[in-house]
């Protein structure tokens, strides 16, 4: 009976692995209608560019990580029980997450479908990864910050900031509002540009559905206090892993940047600095961007702050002044730019040779 099964294996194999490259062309394969994902790609983020957040758009139809927070927010309120065991509150954040998960899967697997259907389906692939790639909206985020500052002074500077970042922003002076404005600029880089596309191109629209999901999660239930201790430490979890690898790239891309902004001095800094204090950071992933802006401004970023009533008392990252400024602001979005460009880039250039190899 086993060699009988070894000969049907043997004689079905061709067919085994034709199901395989199938599938695998399928995640991978490009679209229809001669769009690349080179293409898509360049398509995407000029769209991004031009229109950011796509603010009249969103008022007529909900942004899909919108969407995707509603569908948490209503589990969450449904499943997270405080009278029950911190085991079964894990459990019961495990079963959020693999639901949330399936429908951001089911989203990205129906682009997919229709991007092979016709233009229409391309198109539709095209703006979804306009609107989740968020450099455009970052850059004006941060620079309200700037402007604010510049302009407005420390209220004008507060106010901005708020908008981006969780710490109070009554406990910020001048110094401590452009830290936390470049210290957001960094981190988000990392999870609103570089790790969105980077699962966009591994494994296309579903990829950055799921990503944006698990993002998204962590961001609302991935909290260390009593409420989400248990209940969100799978969708921490998992956060720590989907950025392992674009955490690390986005460090990479500014130190590239800061070279090619700032000249050989600032790219040996942030290099030298990321290396060194990266690990500094309460979180496994953001102290490779955060450390690696620091070396190429010649700051120190984090240090102790407070988030709410709460004095989180960090280290600092960097060896150079604490006392940021708007220019600082400037510079770091000048060098925010130049590693958008080289994200794109490296993107674009995959998307070529997969091309040409196919």
């Amino acid at each position: 009976m086993g060699a009988a099964i070894a000969v049907d294996l043997a004689g079905n194999a061709p067919h085994l692995a034709a199901m395989e490259n199938s599938l695998t062309l399928f995640m991978l394969s490009e679209p229809a209608f001669g769009a690349t994902l080179a293409t898509i790609i360049v398509a995407a983020l000029l769209l991004d560019a031009l229109f950011g957040d796509f603010p009249v758009l969103f008022r007529l139809v909900p942004h899909p990580v919108v969407m995707i927070g509603n569908l948490i927010a209503a589990l969450e309120k449904r499943l997270n029980k405080p009278e029950k065991s911190n085991r079964e509150r894990f459990w019961r954040g495990v079963i959020l997450v693999v639901l949330v998960l399936l429908a951001a899967g089911m989203a990205g697997l129906a682009v997919k479908i229709m991007s092979h259907l016709g233009a229409i389906g391309v198109l539709l692939e095209i703006l979804l990864v306009a609107v989740l790639v968020a450099q455009r909206g970052l850059y004006d985020h941060v620079m309200a910050v700037a402007t604010g500052l510049r302009d407005g002074g420390i209220a004008g500077g507060r106010r901005a900031v708020s908008m981006i970042v969780g710490r109070d922003p009554r406990s910020l002076d001048q110094a401590g509002v452009a830290r936390a404005a470049i210290e957001s600029c960094s981190e988000n880089f990392s999870d609103g540009v570089v790790a969105p596309l980077f699962w966009y191109v591994v494994l296309g629209p579903v990829g950055i559905c799921l990503y944006k999901a698990i993002n998204t999660m962590d961001s609302m239930i991935g909290h260390r206090n009593a409420r989400y201790l248990y209940f969100g430490r799978c969708a921490a979890r998992l956060d720590d892993v989907a950025n392992l690898i674009p955490a690390r790239l986005a460090g990479l891309l500014i130190c590239l940047a800061a070279t090619l902004r700032g000249g050989a001095a600032a790219g040996k800094g942030a290099w030298r600095i990321m290396w060194r204090d990266a690990g500094k950071h309460k979180s496994p992933n953001a102290g490779w961007q955060e450390a690696a802006m620091a070396g190429a401004l010649g700051l120190s970023l984090a240090g102790p702050r407070y988030y709410g009533d709460e004095l989180v008392n960090d280290p600092y990252i960097g060896d150079g002044r604490s006392a940021a400024t708007h220019s600082d602001i400037f510079r770091c979005l000048r060098i925010y730019r130049v590693a958008c460009v080289l994200n794109g880039a490296w993107a674009v250039a995959l998307g070529i040779v997969l091309m040409i190899w196919a």
